[in-house]
């Protein structure tokens, strides 16, 4: 009933003033056939500067002042639901159409919003997500978009390691967790950040399970984690487990989460996790996964970590070593040390 299918349906809505400057007001700006007047800012750094070809003003009541405007669009992001709430209600009370992203104002769970625009003569839509386009062509889809974490951005101030793998079940998580002990041993303060539900042993300091949300939500989510972590005990270093692999061919369903973790961990460096002659997972191989890590990222795999449970008799450690040109462990056999030794060799260059 309130969600907008086409460009088309607002475009006599026009001209609109647009709270939020920042991708999401440029981007409704530029659609087709949308006339945009003013553009409103609660960022004091942002008002009285130009923004898409207008001077960005920091209310509603100033704006409507400078301009002539029929509606009011509201693209704010997740997380300022209040502030969209408070525009919202303000723009109908002044006799404006509203149009909400569903990011900033869901009209579904709001219905006195509707009420009283209804009250007021003047139509209020949603940009919506669009679930039931998903529903037509696979045939599911949730009841409401599963991105719900605010966006935030923290800088770490220890170093953080990313430790990722080929594929599935091929030693991350065993691997972060003897680096984690090796550091102790070092006399050294770890973090060990788990994303996955079977994360449960020591000395890994929480895990949560970064498949259960969205792909937008999970950087979002492991640098609140990170975040989180530094506050509660001051690492010295921090490893976050990675999940599945950017470049696993038999299950690419998990290969987005990879990369949001990645993404999200920024890490300073990397290690990757390798099972040869895996059982049941079908890796595309060392090198291929080095060369997508630090395509997504500005980083560097410094070491690799190989379960040799099915591994043939001549794929030792010396074997990868010299194919690869790394630092080399059998971490499940011999323990982390000699990784921890490849990464502090490279953070300190």
């Amino acid at each position: 009933m309130y969600s907008i299918q086409s460009v088309k349906e607002i475009q006599d809505l026009n001209p609109f003033i647009v709270v939020g400057c920042g991708g999401g007001g440029e981007k409704f700006s530029n659609l087709e056939g949308v006339e945009t007047v003013g553009f409103i800012d609660d960022d004091e750094r942002k008002q009285g500067k130009q923004f898409c070809g207008q001077i960005i003003s920091g209310s509603l009541e100033r704006c409507l002042k400078d301009c002539d405007a029929k509606s009011l669009v509201i693209m704010l992001p997740i997380g300022a639901e209040g502030t969209a709430l408070k525009y919202a209600v303000q723009a109908i009370d002044a006799g404006l159409n509203v149009v909400t992203s569903f990011r900033s104002l869901s009209i579904e769970e709001n219905p006195s919003l509707a009420k009283f625009a209804d009250s007021k003569n003047v139509v209020v839509k949603e940009i919506s997500p669009r679930l039931d386009v998903v529903e037509n062509f696979a045939g599911i889809a949730p009841e409401k978009s599963c991105e719900i974490l605010p966006k935030i951005s923290y800088t770490p101030k220890a170093p953080v390691i990313f430790v990722g793998g080929t594929s599935q079940e091929c030693g991350k998580r065993t691997t972060s967790k003897k680096l984690g002990i090796a550091a102790i041993e070092r006399g050294l303060t770890p973090a060990i950040i788990s994303t996955d539900e079977m994360g449960l042993e020591e000395p890994t300091d929480f895990n949560f399970r970064a498949g259960s949300l969205s792909a937008m939500d999970v950087p979002a989510a492991i640098l609140s984690a990170i975040k989180y972590v530094e506050a509660e005990k001051s690492p010295d270093i921090i490893f976050i487990e990675g999940q599945s692999s950017l470049t696993e061919k038999g299950n690419p369903h998990p290969r987005g989460l990879s990369a949001a973790i990645l993404i999200g961990a920024a890490p300073d460096a990397v290690i990757v996790g390798h099972r040869p002659n895996h059982p049941y997972r079908e890796p595309r191989g060392i090198e291929e996964e080095i060369k997508a890590i630090e395509a997504i990222e500005p980083t560097k795999v410094v070491g690799l970590s190989i379960n040799l449970r099915n591994a043939n008799l001549d794929m030792d450690i010396d074997y990868f070593e010299s194919k690869f040109n790394l630092p080399v462990e059998d971490v499940y056999n011999n323990g982390a040390s000699k990784l921890l030794d490849a990464i502090f060799e490279y953070l300190e260059e």
